[in-house]
């Protein structure tokens, strides 16, 4: 079993916000990230994710992203375990709906009791074709979430692009609660060596108004590997008053190569 170091760290971004109602009933919001050094080019330096929104209760909201967007689907892609898999291990995620930069997100107005529609158009750029992605949750049954969403990683000159789907369903029943999900990436011409899929589910049970302990598990396969990368976690959270205390273990195996293990500690202390 591989032993991880601990580790400390702080973030370093400054994000500038700032929005209001006009005198037309349209609400607008703006906002902007200085972050250190991530990922930024000349013609963006020194910032980070920077949207704009406009909305009403009519028209749903439209944000505009020049970049730190997201594609619909990406709005639900967490896995139902909640993405354990990005804890420090060495693994390296399937490739997300492209939506990172120049992208109209639509969040449309309610038009259904508990059903929220997104649709995403994310344009083309040098050597990338443009993409239209779908997201659906309807959350009309009392208890319950179901999710379901389309997008593409969007094709290139040279090769098409991989398909995007995610379904996802959680119930709440009393004081225990279950969620599953699939997110699927099929890939264009090369799907049958290298389609990749992950499975997820979560268990939680809250013992007390202040106590509540969960289990979650994520398998990923990849079509033409010999093994499956997989992950677990068990978690523990109390709160009182205002102070969250939480921990949780995670294990990880084949993350990196197969018969590798890892695992790893969490500590956390907010404040409301």
């Amino acid at each position: 079993m591989t032993k991880t170091v601990k580790k400390m760290s702080m973030g370093n971004q400054l994000t500038f916000t700032g929005g209001g109602e006009m005198d037309n009933g349209m609400n607008v919001a703006l906002s902007f990230v200085i972050d250190q050094g991530d990922g930024v080019t000349a013609s963006t330096a020194p910032f980070d994710a920077h949207t704009l929104s406009v909305g009403s209760d009519a028209m749903g909201t439209i944000t505009f992203a020049g970049e730190g967007a997201s594609a619909a689907v990406d709005t639900i892609d967490t896995t139902a375990a909640g993405d354990i898999w990005n804890n420090t291990f060495t693994y390296t995620a399937p490739t997300s709906a492209i939506g990172d930069e120049k992208t109209l997100l639509w969040a449309l107005p309610s038009f259904v009791d508990g059903l929220d529609a997104k649709v995403s158009y994310t344009g083309a750029r040098s050597g990338r074709d443009s993409d239209i992605s779908y997201a659906l949750t309807y959350t009309g049954i009392e208890g319950a979430s179901i999710s379901y969403g389309i997008g593409s990683t969007g094709g290139t000159d040279s090769s098409e692009g991989s398909d995007v789907t995610v379904m996802k369903a959680s119930f709440a029943f009393g004081p225990v609660s279950a969620a599953m999900s699939i997110n699927d990436y099929g890939v264009g011409g090369s799907e049958n060596t290298s389609a990749q899929e992950q499975s997820s589910y979560k268990v939680s049970y809250s013992v007390t108004d202040d106590l509540s302990i969960s289990y979650g598990s994520e398998t990923h396969e990849t079509t033409g590997n010999s093994f499956d990368q997989e992950f677990s976690q068990v978690s523990v959270s109390y709160t009182t008053g205002g102070l969250t205390l939480s921990a949780s273990t995670t294990e990880a195996e084949n993350a990196t190569t197969e018969n590798n293990e890892e695992s790893l500690w969490n500590i956390g202390l907010s404040f409301a």
